[in-house]
């Protein structure tokens, strides 16, 4: 497992809750399950993706449809090992000041929901960014611009680097608010 791989399950969980259709390449538009279309969406190449995948399937993360071969995030396992291993398999250790996008606590999608006691807040280094925090290194490279692309896996993103940092507290809310927003 690779930690691109998370964030490939997260992005074909939301096109799968969404009910992003299938869109044929007469149309115009790639399909949103292809490795085109996520190496588009994500700035992963699209070997990587295709990598991803097959680790994925093979792990039991991902399911592919019988008759169109799309795969599917099997949210129920996904929730599971982001919970349970992803702060052992991919640790988390807070770098020096950087200026970058905000994650974890500091995030939107916890905005109200903790009040944070630490002196800095945790960021991507992102050299777009708005905020001055302290580094968090992201799953994969492309993370920030990846999120801005998208609020919804930003989010989700966001959540699983609170839990990655394992404050308790900081940790069951993030835990609490990724499941529900998987299962939707």
């Amino acid at each position: 497992m690779k930690s691109q791989d998370i964030v490939i399950l997260l992005k074909l969980a939301l096109l799968h809750r969404r009910g992003d259709t299938l869109v044929p390449p007469e149309k115009g538009r790639a399909d949103l399950f292809s490795a085109r279309g996520l190496e588009s969406a994500l700035g992963i190449s699209k070997s990587e993706v295709n990598a991803s995948i097959n680790r994925s399937v093979d792990a039991g993360l991902i399911v592919k449809d019988h008759k169109s071969g799309v795969p599917r995030a099997n949210v129920g396992a996904l929730a599971e090992f982001i919970v349970h291993g992803l702060k052992y398999v991919f640790p988390v250790k807070p770098g020096p000041l950087v200026r970058g996008m905000p994650t974890a606590t500091a995030a939107p999608v916890l905005k109200g929901e903790l009040v944070s006691m630490d002196e800095h807040i945790f960021v991507w280094p992102d050299p777009q960014g708005d905020k001055r925090g302290q580094e968090l290194k992201p799953l994969f490279r492309s993370v920030p611009d990846a999120a801005r692309r998208d609020p919804d896996l930003y989010d989700l993103l966001a959540l699983v680097d609170a839990i990655r940092l394992g404050k308790p507290r900081e940790s069951r809310v993030a835990q609490q608010l990724l499941k529900k927003r998987l299962e939707a």
